[in-house]
């Protein structure tokens, strides 16, 4: 029995453009689970993870809506709540998908907190966009009204930004460990996991702040010894000089490869930055391959050809 972590991308779920209800999110939920099924075949237990980013914007944004009306919920509720929900969404959708497929395996999701620096520098100085793009007057005003801190865009709109620290640990890693021994599979770090710090007394305490989930899915897989890291995005492969005349799709780079590129510029930090950076990580706490690609392509071609293989 070989260990994967599968991370799908909150976009694959709520692709742009498109009207974010629970119909679709069900509908591409479903999609997206030809991949699971094709790892099992092949004798893998996958642990799978999620983005959340447009959903935990939803989720703020109806909380500063009905802020007069109801208690409004901090940034870390959110994305616990997303985590649970979307976990339900992706786990009721897989025992259905795995039923039809006569394939008899337990399924859970856990709500996963993960420990981060409360002195990481990100905490200072936050960049991590979430929510709407509002005007300047508004965005001040509900800066004021919740305690946001917010930064202008380019097009004369501000958003608000939080920090999105550096996963230190999986708190209940050991617990996805035994499931996945036992054959189980686990929904585990959603939305990148609920950032939690430790106080001077060594308790757990919650931070509003976002956890980018392939850097956590990345940790997680080195702390439960997964071999293999499957990251899904909206591009089939990763490529060099990203959207210009001069694009070069990249459909293998070795560790090495991916660091100098990463040094030269090429993966933006909004971007394919975070994935990157993941995979390396990953690769170097002891995994042995990574799969970058979209959900199309890896249905494709469940041996992942399709996308960028990275390996030591």
């Amino acid at each position: 029995m070989r260990k994967a972590v599968v991370a799908l991308g909150g976009n694959a779920i709520s692709p742009p453009g498109e009207v974010d209800s629970i119909h679709n999110q069900f509908k591409h939920t479903r999609e997206s689970l030809g991949s699971i099924v094709d790892l099992l075949k092949q004798d893998i237990v996958p642990v799978i993870t999620h983005g959340n980013g447009p959903q935990v914007g939803n989720a703020a944004l109806r909380t500063e809506e009905l802020a007069d009306s109801i208690p409004y919920l901090p940034l870390g509720i959110n994305v616990a709540d997303t985590e649970g929900g979307m976990g339900y969404m992706i786990e009721q959708s897989l025992i259905n998908r795995l039923r039809k497929d006569g394939i008899k395996r337990q399924v859970v999701t856990l709500i996963s907190q993960v420990l981060v620096d409360q002195h990481d520098p990100s905490i200072e100085n936050p960049t991590k966009y979430i929510g709407t793009a509002l005007p300047e007057a508004e965005a001040h005003k509900k800066a004021e009204q919740f305690g946001w801190t917010i930064k202008p865009l380019a097009d004369g709109t501000w958003r608000r930004v939080v920090p999105s620290p550096e996963p230190i640990d999986i708190i209940n890693s050991q617990v996805v460990s035994q499931l996945i021994e036992h054959g189980h599979i686990v929904i585990a770090v959603g939305g990148g996991g609920v950032p939690a710090f430790r106080d001077i007394s060594g308790n757990l305490e919650g931070l509003d702040a976002v956890i980018d989930k392939d850097k956590a899915s990345a940790l997680l897989g080195n702390q439960i010894g997964a071999e293999l890291l499957y990251i899904f995005t909206n591009v089939e492969q990763v490529a060099l000089n990203f959207g210009t005349e001069d694009e070069v799709l990249l459909p293998s780079l070795t560790l090495s490869e991916a660091k100098a590129y990463m040094a030269e510029g090429h993966f933006p930090p909004g971007n394919m930055g975070p994935k990157i950076e993941a995979s390396i990580k990953f690769l170097e706490g002891g995994g042995e391959q990574v799969i970058i690609t979209s959900i199309e392509g890896i249905m494709q071609d469940a041996s992942g050809k399709r996308g960028t293989i990275i390996t030591k």
